[in-house]
């Protein structure tokens, strides 16, 4: 546990949060058990081209594939929309096409698209600042730049800026892991510092004087990040120090997810997922009409 500081509040240590999955209407469980099945097939989109899968019902079920997987995000954005440093994921869809080959013009040769999520890509816009009294809950003001802690799995960096001492004396997260300074090491306070005091570039200082500098670092491309857990993220693009990150001490980042917003995203995407399952339901009803109007009475299919 973190031991105490001289004016220091107790510490709070909170859970970490993990995705959860979204669950549409109980109306439409069945079909989205089908379209969960079928998102984690290979190739799914080739497979209902090479199969020779009734067009219409496949890139209907691509649809349902794709908005599920929007749901998910959703549902995770709400279960973190109380985690600091958090920031709201979005589902990225594009189309997959498949050219129709070997077909006679003008009925083949016409490329058939199907709905895709491509990618999920996280919004930068800053959380609020929240003012907690604890000298060691630190925030980053700005919508660039991000702490780096020290994991298991090596750097991590984070938005996330609850911290706290350990009993050796070392500023870490609340899951243990070392804050690094400005040179990748870990800032080490002394039973003697006291009156610890943070400034917005990063200094800390005691009535000792200078302890070291929290370093802030920015990636090259944020959109190349790595989520690991509710706020630690691996950065798969070079870092840079961020010259005036702007913190605030005895204050936190919120999470930037707007909870009224995401509401209302989640039931916009619960009606497109509707809707696209009746319309997979009517193409069956006609198909089943067609097979009982052209078969005669008393033939098998």
């Amino acid at each position: 546990m973190w031991s105490s500081v001289e004016a220091m509040q107790p510490l709070r240590r909170m859970p970490a949060r993990h995705p959860i999955a979204a669950t549409p209407s109980e109306s439409t469980g069945n079909l989205l058990a089908t379209a969960s099945r079928a998102r984690h097939e290979i190739s799914w989109h080739a497979a209902c081209v090479t199969a020779g899968m009734d067009l219409a019902s496949s890139i209907a079920t691509s649809r349902l594939v794709a908005q599920q997987r929007a749901l998910d995000v959703l549902a995770n954005n709400l279960a973190n929309a109380n985690t600091p440093g958090y920031r709201a994921e979005r589902v990225q869809f594009s189309d997959w096409l498949s050219r129709q080959s070997g077909g006679a013009t003008p009925r083949g040769g016409n490329p058939i698209s199907y709905t895709q999520d491509r990618a999920t890509w996280r919004e930068q816009t800053p959380g609020t600042i929240t003012h907690t009294g604890n000298p060691l809950d630190i925030a980053v003001t700005g919508s660039a730049g991000y702490f780096t802690v020290n994991t298991a799995n090596g750097p991590r960096l984070t938005r996330d800026g609850r911290f706290g001492l350990l009993p050796s004396g070392t500023i870490a997260d609340t899951a243990g892991n070392p804050l690094l300074d400005n040179n990748g090491q870990p800032i080490q306070v002394a039973p003697t510092d006291t009156g610890i005091t943070i400034a917005g570039d990063g200094t800390v200082s005691s009535v000792n004087g200078q302890i070291g500098k929290i370093g802030i670092v920015q990636p090259a491309d944020p959109a190349l990040m790595t989520a690991e857990g509710g706020t630690l993220f691996r950065a798969d693009s070079p870092t840079a120090p961020v010259a005036s990150p702007g913190l605030e001490q005895g204050a936190v980042e919120d999470s930037n997810v707007q909870p009224v917003l995401e509401v209302t995203r989640m039931i916009d995407g619960e009606r497109s997922f509707e809707f696209a399952t009746q319309m997979l339901q009517a193409e069956s009803d006609r198909q089943q009409n067609a097979i009982q109007k052209i078969l005669p009475q008393g033939s098998s299919a």
